[in-house]
């Protein structure tokens, strides 16, 4: 990704379509998913306001060369554009991968992949792959032939292992909010969840440190690290950092997460689910009892 500019806009690939099912097994197809994640992902980013384009928004078949050539044409051809190819596996492996174009960093690849892993979903790797006949070109063809756009294919998992069909079944929507999730803050955008929740930001304050700051939010300093792509732990004052949502699969032995609302108080909240303000400041790892607007709390049992 470019980050001396600004991002024109995004281009969302639903790979396969019309006489090409692309892969199937386990009562799933892959144009079907394609078609259905790409959907979901052009109406949340036009809900966030990202400008946006599909290459298919039906079931149409489309050559690799007709899917490129749309792409190329939507915000024009330069590398401040995002292309998102939606695709599905098979070879009965099992986890997500993304692959990106040998004429781009890692950066975008990495942080869908791990967004798509804070969703619970398996991870395999995020990689460039090369044609074999000629090293210097890209494997796949929609990365090769949308050059200059910053292209990557986004494979959610595998269709003919049963395992993992039932995890991207139960789960396709959530994998495809956290690619919407990951490009919306990496172009700068304020991230809204569906639900209308705003992250939560913090502003650095003298006396900080990123184990303070973790401690009062309950996350990890690595988590902070990781969602605000910090080589180091020095901060400055004033400086703004995403606070990570917290992982409510990792949290559901310890209890309820709930979410602070305008006019919350550890009081109240403690009292709304019968435990101490105690309580929630230890199971939280809280240092004070300030509480932020969206900030993510553990419920104890």
């Amino acid at each position: 990704m470019q980050n001396d500019k600004p991002i024109k806009g995004v281009v969302i690939d639903a790979a396969r379509g019309g006489s090409d099912s692309g892969v199937t097994g386990n009562g799933l197809t892959e144009k079907d998913l394609t078609l259905r994640v790409s959907n979901y992902m052009v109406d949340r980013f036009r809900a966030l306001g990202v400008p946006v384009a599909a290459t298919r928004d039906q079931d149409v078949t489309l050559s690799d060369e007709e899917r490129a050539t749309t792409a190329l044409n939507a915000f024009g051809k330069d590398d401040d554009v995002i292309l998102i190819s939606n695709q599905f596996n098979e070879g009965e492996g099992e986890g997500a991968e993304v692959i990106y174009a040998l004429r781009d960093t890692d950066q975008l690849a990495r942080v869908i992949y791990e967004e798509i892993g804070n969703e619970d979903q398996i991870l395999r790797k995020y990689y460039q792959r090369r044609l074999p006949e000629d090293l210097s070109k890209d494997y796949h063809p929609i990365i090769r032939e949308t050059n200059p756009l910053e292209t990557v294919i986004v494979n959610y998992g595998f269709i003919d292992n049963e395992v993992d069909a039932k995890r991207i079944e139960e789960n396709i929507l959530n994998y495809a909010e956290a690619v919407v999730r990951a490009v919306t803050r990496l172009m700068g955008y304020t991230y809204t969840s569906p639900e209308g929740v705003i992250d939560t930001i913090y502003t650095v304050q003298s006396g900080d440190s990123l184990y303070t700051i973790a401690s009062q939010f309950g996350v990890t300093v690595e988590d902070l690290q990781k969602e605000n792509n910090l080589e180091s732990s020095q901060l400055s004052i004033g400086q703004q950092l995403v606070i990570p949502r917290v992982n409510t699969t990792t949290l559901s032995n310890s209890g309820t997460t709930y979410t602070v609302k305008s006019g919350d108080s550890l009081y109240k909240i403690a009292q709304q689910y019968g435990v101490t303000v105690n309580d929630l400041i230890r199971i939280n790892n809280l240092t004070n009892t300030t509480l932020q607007i969206g900030q993510k709390l553990i419920i104890p049992k």
